[in-house]
């Protein structure tokens, strides 16, 4: 485990750390002939080498492989890049990184992940608090509240695509976690702070309807977050 988080470490530093954004621009245009690419490799090497304790004789081909790997998966991904795929290819790229490391460490330090260990009731509780939050919850607030939709998208309306909906995701999972770690003061800082956000919107628009309708959403939105979260801290002390 220490080997891995070293080379982790490593990785994380050399891809996000010391990586100015002008030198992503620059291998985006330039490609393999990219000066900053080769730049970022050498970058890598020297982390490498620094983390492993300078003992390059006995991890020489571990190096190799993890630089030599890099260097390829940057490349492909370089080549493959398009507007509607980056963000797609930047998680793929991470992960092929990642399992390069993990399999350099299990070769120098072998070791057995046992799935009986990672599923077991608790996760498969926790998983499916989680389906609940993001899936399940979002459907059911949209159904309870879809009879009082004020419809009051205006034409020139600047907010971002389904923004709403990964809001109430995400505040449903930062109330889930409150929850289960017993901070429940912070679910009345996370609700204040959304107050104070929507606020400027709703005065502007004077609409009654969409502040009722918005406050309806927030209200099932957190509701449903912390009836999961006291049922999830229950169940979880039956296991």
């Amino acid at each position: 485990m220490v080997f891995f988080l070293k080379i982790l470490l490593a990785h994380f530093l050399g891809d996000f750390t010391f990586q100015p954004y002008k030198w992503v621009k620059e291998k985006e245009k330039k490609k393999i002939k990219s000066v900053e690419l080769y730049v970022r490799i050498g970058i890598h090497f020297l982390l490498l080498f620094i983390f492993i304790g300078f003992d390059i004789q006995k991890y020489w081909l571990g190096v190799f492989v993890i630089v030599g790997s890099h260097y390829l998966i940057d490349l492909l991904k370089l080549y493959l890049q398009k507007n509607k795929i980056n963000r797609t290819l930047f998680f793929i790229d991470q992960i092929a990184h990642i399992l390069v490391l993990v399999i350099i460490t299990n070769y120098y330090h072998p070791f057995i992940i046992s799935l009986d260990k990672i599923i077991n009731e608790k996760t498969l509780l926790l998983l499916i608090s989680i389906v609940l939050l993001v899936s399940v919850s979002s459907i059911i607030i949209k159904i309870i509240i879809t009879q009082w939709n004020p419809e009051s998208k205006k034409e020139n309306d600047d907010s971002l695509a389904k923004s709403g909906r990964y809001i109430g995701i995400l505040e449903r999972l930062f109330v889930f976690v409150f929850v289960i770690t017993n901070h429940w003061e912070a679910i009345g800082f996370l609700l204040a702070a959304k107050s104070v956000f929507r606020f400027g919107d709703l005065s502007s628009s004077k609409d009654r309807k969409l502040t009722e309708y918005i406050l309806i959403g927030t209200l099932l939105s957190f509701g449903f977050a912390i009836l999961i979260g006291v049922l999830y801290r229950y169940l979880a002390t039956l296991i």
